[in-house]
């Protein structure tokens, strides 16, 4: 069904029923009424590519997260999605796997779907692609982790050394010194960020910082199940041990089940973002827990404000609380 079609349905110019689909100009009541029922008996939906075509824009965010089976990023996705929602837009999800081309790829394809705006947790350090987003003046709000652009662009987290040093110092209160770390890139901030926490904390404690308790690779589970395997092949083994998110967490907590030692009774263990909505992960894991889905809402919203008020040049860094989450994972010594 087209607008000319409903026009001559009602026997009107097709620029009335134009006017009265976008909301645009004055139509009288009456006449607004019956075009409106037309287009419901008719069951009319805009036709958004052709839109798009014309405005050289679409009414989608694009939102880009490097593991969408990770609940941090899901929740995120469904915060922004609400937001989006709420406002008329739609959203389209990427998920890089952690690979910079692949991320790479798909910037370049919403950029040719001439999104309206971009939402990115991005595992490239420097993030050089932005340069054609400011070029298009697409909005872009970066989560999670902040490439050295990040001054240039709108940014929602949370302020990663600070969580990370006080998740650890709790686990230094507790009468443990030799805490190993798990983390991924260091080329990411959220990872750099809370070694950085971790190390401060241990300093400032007068802790001895083995080099072979520390193991850096990819958030994937797959590196936290070796790296745990190989801290508990050393023959001066930790007391605790902090996995820098949950993905590296359960890749830990299998490798410790498996090696037949108990979690916190032989081995305590902290981590970012563990969370067990089905309550069946024994024990419950001592975690500094982002609000994922509201840094979704929060993105969302400086999205819409940009996309609303185009004028708006004032770059905004949003940095929210993680909540302590005390579990059952750290045993006093």
């Amino acid at each position: 069904m087209k607008l000319k079609d409903v026009a001559e349905h009602l026997n009107i110019s097709v620029s009335t029923v134009s006017r009265v689909v976008n909301n645009k100009d004055y139509v009288k009541p009456e006449l607004r009424k019956k075009v409106l029922e037309a287009l419901d008996l008719f069951q009319y939906r805009p036709n958004e590519i052709a839109r798009s075509l014309k405005s050289k824009t679409s009414k989608v965010i694009g939102v880009v997260v490097p593991d969408i089976m990770n609940q941090f990023f899901a929740a995120i996705i469904r915060g922004v999605e609400s937001i989006a929602r709420e406002h008329g837009y739609s959203i389209i999800i990427c998920n890089s796997d952690e690979r910079l081309d692949k991320e790479a790829e798909y910037l370049q394809l919403l950029v040719q779907k001439q999104i309206s705006a971009l939402v990115i947790a991005t595992v490239n350090e420097t993030a050089p692609f932005l340069e054609q987003f400011k070029a298009y003046n697409i909005p872009t709000v970066f989560v999670d982790n902040l490439p050295k652009a990040e001054g240039q662009f709108d940014s929602v987290t949370v302020d990663n050394v600070r969580a990370s040093y006080e998740l650890v110092q709790h686990i230094i209160n507790a009468g443990h010194k030799k805490i190993a770390l798990i983390t991924g890139p260091l080329n990411q901030t959220s990872s750099s960020e809370r070694f950085i926490g971790w190390e401060k904390a241990m300093v400032d404690a007068g802790n001895h910082i083995k080099k072979e308790w520390i193991k850096v690779g990819t958030f994937k589970q797959k590196d936290g199940y070796e790296f745990m395997k190989q801290i508990l092949r050393l023959k001066e083994l930790p007391t605790a041990v902090f996995a820098a998110n949950n993905i590296l967490a359960y890749g830990a907590i299998r490798a410790i089940k498996e090696h037949g030692i108990d979690i916190p009774t032989d081995i305590s263990l902290i981590s970012f973002d563990t969370i067990d909505p089905t309550g069946l992960l024994a024990p419950r894991i001592t975690s500094m827990i982002q609000p994922a889905e509201e840094i979704g809402v929060i993105a969302g919203d400086l999205i819409i404000r940009k996309l609303q008020n185009p004028e708006i040049k004032r770059v905004e860094r949003v940095i929210l609380e993680p909540e302590f989450d005390k579990g059952e994972s750290v045993l006093s010594k």
